[in-house]
């Protein structure tokens, strides 16, 4: 299973640039970047509330789950 992070496409559609949504969520560039690659291994809440806010959106418009069949329980 993965979690995709869509934050890209979503800034693309509010017209966002990292350095802008940077300075609106007070997250370094690096962090942001990181997320925004989906080189992230965790998220706070608290990171994902500014971001949905800042980007006028729900969690679920930056995270999406694909299940690809490789089960671990």
């Amino acid at each position: 299973m993965s979690i995709i992070v869509n934050l890209d496409v979503m800034m693309a559609k509010r017209k966002v640039s990292l350095n802008e949504l940077s300075e609106r969520v007070d997250l370094t560039l690096s962090n942001l970047s990181i997320l925004k690659t989906g080189k992230a291994k965790a998220i706070r809440f608290s990171t994902l509330e500014a971001i949905c806010r800042a980007l006028d959106c729900q969690p679920g418009d930056i995270l999406e789950f694909v299940n690809d069949g490789k089960e671990q329980f």
